[in-house]
C-alpha cells in the first residue's frame, strides 16, 4: 500500500494547513473565553442580590454565555481532530481512512484536512447514526 501514501511534500502542505487551522482555533477560543472568566459571576451575583438586573437582561446574558461556551466546545472538538490529524502525519498514516485503511481522496483531504474517514465509510457511519422511523 506504499504507493497510496502521501509524499513528503504533500504531507508538508497538509501539516502547514493543519497548523494554520489550529492557530486560528486557539486564537478563537482565547477570544471567546479570555475576558469572560471574571465577568461570568457578576450577573448571577447581581441577580441574586436583587438589584439592578432585569430578568430579560439576565436571560439574554445567560443565553449569550451558553452560546459562546457551545462555540468554544465545538472549537475544542475541532482542535482535537486537528491534533489527531497532525499525529497521523507523524505516524505516517495520514490520508488513510481510520475505518478501512484505504486512501482518502485528495479532494476530500484538501476540503477537510483533519478528516479521518473516506467518503464511503463516512456515509456508513452517518447511516448508523440515523434514528429508525
Amino acid at each position: 500500500m506504499t504507493e497510496n501514501k502521501l509524499n513528503k511534500k504533500q504531507k508538508d502542505v497538509y501539516r502547514k494547513s493543519l497548523l494554520e487551522i489550529k492557530e486560528k482555533i486557539v486564537h478563537d477560543i482565547k477570544n471567546m473565553t479570555g475576558g469572560k472568566s471574571s465577568e461570568s459571576k457578576e450577573p448571577l451575583e447581581e441577580f441574586s442580590g436583587g438589584h439592578g438586573l432585569h430578568m430579560a437582561d439576565f436571560a439574554t446574558d445567560m443565553y449569550d454565555r451558553e452560546f459562546t461556551l457551545g462555540l468554544a466546545s465545538n472549537d475544542r472538538e475541532l482542535l482535537q481532530k486537528v491534533d489527531k490529524a497532525l499525529k497521523r502525519i507523524e505516524e505516517d498514516n495520514y490520508g488513510l481512512c481510520v475505518e478501512c485503511q484505504q486512501p482518502i481522496s485528495e479532494v476530500r483531504l484538501e476540503a477537510i484536512p483533519y478528516v479521518e474517514t473516506c467518503l464511503q465509510c463516512q456515509e456508513k457511519l452517518e447511516q448508523q447514526k440515523k434514528p429508525a422511523h
